[in-house]
């Protein structure tokens, strides 16, 4: 009998992919999202010293939006794009996680893009 591999597998494996081609620097840290059901999660992550420099989510208070859609990735990503410029961080690697670039993920990114954020 042939096993079902879930879908979440077949994305953790893309995103072990990804993540062994690409890491976050000081001068160019890694913009990765994360996306649930409810909610979608950005973080830009410098690798080389393992931290968190600016993260922002539908569900903080400031970027508090309905739910995980396209609207709400918009709004994340133009609030996580300000608050990287406002730490000076202007060049990004960006990590879709292992999603498709499509959707929730294209519009973070647009939004992030146009914000100011250079991927």
């Amino acid at each position: 009998m042939i096993r079902k591999i879930e879908k979440k597998e077949v994305r953790n494996r893309i995103h072990r992919r990804i993540r062994r081609k690409l890491a976050g620097t000081a001068e160019r840290p890694r913009l990765a999202v994360f996306r649930s059901t409810a909610h979608i999660y950005a973080q830009v992550i410098d690798d080389a010293a393992g931290t968190t420099l600016v993260s922002a989510s539908s569900v903080d208070k400031d970027g508090r939006t309905k739910g995980g859609n396209v609207a709400a990735a918009t709004t994340i990503g133009k609030l996580v794009a300000e608050r990287a410029k406002a730490k000076g961080i202007q060049r990004v690697v960006f990590d879709r996680g292992g999603y498709q670039y499509h959707g929730r993920i294209k519009a973070l990114a647009d939004a992030a893009r146009a914000a100011g954020l250079e991927f």
